[in-house]
């Protein structure tokens, strides 16, 4: 083939994998890196491949930016609830983001320079984040894989979640699971679900949770 034909048809193999990426809310290279964490440490990812637009969007629009305090992300990943985030009208600057992959935090750092970004465990959420919050947090939103921790440990971080979120604010938390991650029954909680979003792989729903 050619050498001109070759490099019109790199072109548009580009353009194709440019419109598959905008249509579907996805980078490809942040599918690379997640499936390779994902095989490395399957247990700590709280999905194979990042959050869809949809999903992202749907989290994100519990969050009302106009209440003040920072917005704390648990498990961004390669941020595509992030940049869900900042659509809704979140400042960056604004945005704590706890992450435990080291290679997702660089990524975040690049892509979000103004955000403050936390290497950590994050169901140790308040030695993680220390002195990080000058003021009672606006919301959490967490892309955990909460389900794969015992319940005890997921009790503890939400409890420890609404220690440092303001009176009512939400606790914002995506699963795959048929069931809620955290109990609906939890004394002292009021829990809210969004509709199961099909559009998603796999699909997913929200769970948004506030102390009473």
């Amino acid at each position: 083939m050619p050498l001109q034909a070759l490099q019109v048809l790199e072109k548009k193999i580009e353009q194709r994998i440019r419109l598959f990426e905008m249509k579907n809310g996805i980078r490809l290279d942040d599918e690379v890196r997640f499936i390779r964490s994902w095989i490395e440490k399957p247990l700590t990812m709280g999905a194979v491949t990042p959050s869809g637009r949809i999903l992202a969007r749907t989290m994100a629009s519990y969050v009302d930016p106009s209440i003040p305090g920072p917005i704390i992300e648990l498990g961004p990943g390669t941020g595509p609830v992030t940049e869900a985030l900042v659509e809704q009208g979140v400042d960056p600057s604004r945005l704590v983001l706890v992450e435990f992959n080291p290679d997702f935090c660089r990524l975040l750092r690049q892509r979000y320079p103004d955000a403050t970004v936390i290497r950590g465990d994050a169901y140790s959420l308040q030695r993680v984040i220390g002195s990080s919050l000058a003021q009672p947090a606006a919301a959490v939103v967490s892309g955990l894989p909460l389900v794969t921790k015992p319940l005890k440990a997921r009790v503890r971080l939400i409890r420890e979640a609404f220690r440092l979120l303001r009176p009512c604010a939400p606790f914002v938390q995506f699963t795959y699971a048929v069931m809620p991650p955290i109990p609906r029954s939890l004394v002292g909680v009021s829990s809210e679900a969004s509709e199961r979003i099909w559009m998603n792989v796999p699909p997913a729903r929200v769970w948004v949770y506030r102390k009473d």
